[in-house]
């Protein structure tokens, strides 16, 4: 009997030296593959990166992690072909089947899915801020917003021979994903009083899309949907770089 209980106390004591040591070596891991990607994706601040998956070690042993989870505040994704920039909020995403070097300097995933945000402010950049000629009228966004059930107000100031109209106009529209592209199109055209204005006049001042670029390790923009303070993004990709 009192072979077992030492026995016991031994399988437990190694059991727990074990999992001090799977733990000590995934956080070692987590720290490595954060501080690798944010000098790949140029960050300012190193970025969230969690392991899943226990026993570590044996993951490490096969040379494939099952679960890896990324989370980067504050995001700059090049938003065009003459770079500039659009400021994406918590980007998330999943990592799966990710292979890896021994010393952690290069880091790919099988499969990733994730969300992102990009606030109304940040979108509101990329539409017609400047006074644009619409027939007799000229007129530019200035407000976007939440329209409820997943559409986006657009609010547009319209001038007449340099007066502006009492209020504004705002139509709903519908945001998706094509490509590399967030775009929004207006369901119905505003009115614009008396004056006759050809629709393509006015689709040039209430649609518009914003082209995201260069996202982390490759990863595309999958689907898109108006939200309370700016449009929340699903995105996933193959073969994605974590670092290397």
């Amino acid at each position: 009997m009192r072979a077992l209980r030492i026995l016991l106390v031994v399988v437990v004591v190694l059991g727990g030296l074990f999992v001090l040591a799977d733990r000590l070596a995934v956080n070692f891991a987590e720290g490595e593959v954060a501080d690798k990607l944010r000098a790949n994706e140029g960050l300012a601040a190193t970025p969230d990166v969690s392991i899943k998956g226990f026993p570590f070690l044996t993951q490490v042993v096969g040379g494939e992690l099952d679960d890896v989870e990324v989370g980067i505040d504050d995001y700059e994704a090049v938003a065009g072909a003459e770079g500039q920039k659009i400021r994406i909020d918590d980007l998330d995403a999943n990592m799966r089947g990710v292979e890896f070097s021994g010393d952690y300097s290069s880091a790919t995933a099988a499969s990733a899915t994730g969300t992102a945000s990009i606030s109304y402010a940040e979108l509101l950049k990329t539409a017609k801020s400047e006074p644009t000629e619409v027939g007799p009228a000229s007129a530019r966004v200035i407000g976007l917003s939440d329209g409820g059930n997943g559409k986006i107000k657009v609010t547009v100031e319209v001038s007449v021979g340099g007066a502006k109209l009492p209020q504004p106009v705002s139509v709903l529209s519908t945001v998706t994903a094509e490509g590399d592209t967030v775009r929004v199109h207006a369901d119905s055209l505003p009115s614009f009083g008396p004056f006759q204005v050809a629709e393509d006049e006015v689709r040039g001042i209430t649609d518009f899309g914003q082209k995201i670029d260069d996202l982390p390790g490759g990863i595309q923009l999958d689907k898109v949907e108006a939200a309370k303070t700016g449009v929340e993004i699903a995105v996933k990709g193959s073969d994605v770089r974590l670092a290397g």
